[in-house]
């Protein structure tokens, strides 16, 4: 069963629409993409976005009072389609499709969830992405923004989503839940609009990205910069930087990843149909089958990506403290919210201490925090792909 799903979850990194990894049926709830716009929107550096278009999902019906609310954050190369198909011969529902949805651990049928595709999100090509970013149109000169588009946060990301919310006539969640840098959110809203958020979920995430952190997602931007097509993100009207962009593809599939995965990988009829070592042996630009595979893996999505995306998704990443202030502790500082952390054990990319830093510092401040592990072959992506393994906890922790 391993091996034959193997494939599917490398997909998740760079496919916003992928089955989860588990037993679970698949919903047939349809879900439609929808569309919130704001006006000069100011981001957390002081600049003015004039116009911002974000895209959004919604799951389960809202309440009359609008308390029913679950926010679901994205995780980095995701969108906002978390649960349902799109239409019903869909191969693949929403990547939290194994907790979202009737009866299940996030049950729509008691809860109104929604989520939203992040500013920058790398998947700019998509159609079933609305963002805005480096790629968009800049209203003042009619043409992409490029590298004139301001700096984002995660904190941005947030704002955009308390103003849909707002839109909507919401004034306060059920809850907030994220994985990865859907996490980053989710701990950034309980941190700062602490009125709004009675319990959050944090999965395979952390309170902040520490110095190991933003030098590994430095990583990922290099081999953009380096490809001679990105020209200083002024590529719109030529050939666009693909290489760079695969490159960076495998760097964050790998780090998502774990050693047991690639060896295991390594044995699998998708890589043993690859070039030989042999032919790695006999010429220097024939590569390992593995990472030919690899290789293969990133092509397959990087169309529908956007490399100057990428550049910014990791700077909104490197500067994420929760609270955005000088510390953690104070960060954390003003949280009222009951919160659950379910940290990968083998997370290679964001590592188990970084959630167990943030819930010690809360349980020393004498807030409710709990803390409990994922286990899996998957590292990183076990938040994402075996999730369902604590349904049961995330649905008893929602109900409280």
């Amino acid at each position: 069963m391993f091996k034959k799903v193997i494939f599917t979850s490398l997909c998740c990194l760079l496919s916003v629409s992928t089955a989860a990894l588990s037993s679970d049926v698949q919903s047939d709830v349809q879900v439609k993409k929808q569309q919130f716009d704001m006006d000069n929107f100011i981001t957390f550096g002081g600049k003015t976005i004039k116009h911002v278009a974000v895209g959004y999902e919604s799951y389960g019906q809202l309440n009359s009072n609008k308390d029913n609310v679950i926010l679901i954050p994205h995780y980095f190369s995701a969108n906002s389609h978390a649960a349902g198909k799109y239409h019903s011969d869909d191969q693949q529902a929403g990547y939290w499709d194994a907790i979202i949805g009737p009866d299940k651990a996030i049950d729509t049928n008691k809860y109104f969830v929604i989520s939203v595709d992040s500013l920058v999100n790398l998947n700019a090509n998509d159609p079933n992405t609305i963002t805005t970013g480096p790629s968009s149109i800049d209203p003042d000169t009619g043409k992409p923004y490029g590298l004139s588009f301001p700096v984002v946060t995660i904190r941005d990301f947030v704002n955009v989503q308390k103003a849909l919310l707002e839109s909507l006539g919401i004034k306060k969640l059920h809850a907030v839940v994220g994985a990865s840098m859907g996490s980053m959110q989710a701990i950034d809203w309980a941190a700062t609009y602490p009125d709004w958020v009675p319990r959050m979920i944090s999965i395979v995430g952390t309170g902040q990205i520490d110095a190991w952190g933003a030098s590994m997602l430095e990583q990922w931007a290099i081999p953009v910069r380096l490809d001679p097509n990105w020209k200083n993100g002024d590529y719109y009207q030529s050939a666009p930087p693909t290489e760079g962009l695969i490159s960076a593809l495998m760097f964050i599939t790998q780090a998502a990843l774990t050693p047991e995965f690639f060896n295991q990988m390594g044995d699998s009829p998708a890589v043993a149909q690859q070039a030989g070592q042999a032919a790695a042996l006999q010429d220097i630009n024939h590569s390992p089958a593995i990472v030919s595979w690899l290789h293969e893996l990133a092509k397959k999505r990087v169309t529908l990506m956007d490399a100057n995306h990428l550049l910014y998704l990791v700077r909104a990443n490197q500067l994420f403290i929760a609270g955005q202030q000088q510390d953690l502790k104070s960060g954390l500082q003003n949280i009222k919210a009951k919160t659950l952390f379910l940290p990968a054990s083998n997370d290679r990319l964001l590592m188990p201490y970084l959630a167990q830093d943030a819930h010690q510092i809360l349980k020393e401040q004498g807030k409710d925090s709990e803390l409990l592990s994922l286990a899996g072959p998957l590292g990183h992506l076990n938040g994402v792909q075996l999730i369902s393994q604590q349904g049961d906890k995330i649905k008893q922790f929602l109900a409280n």
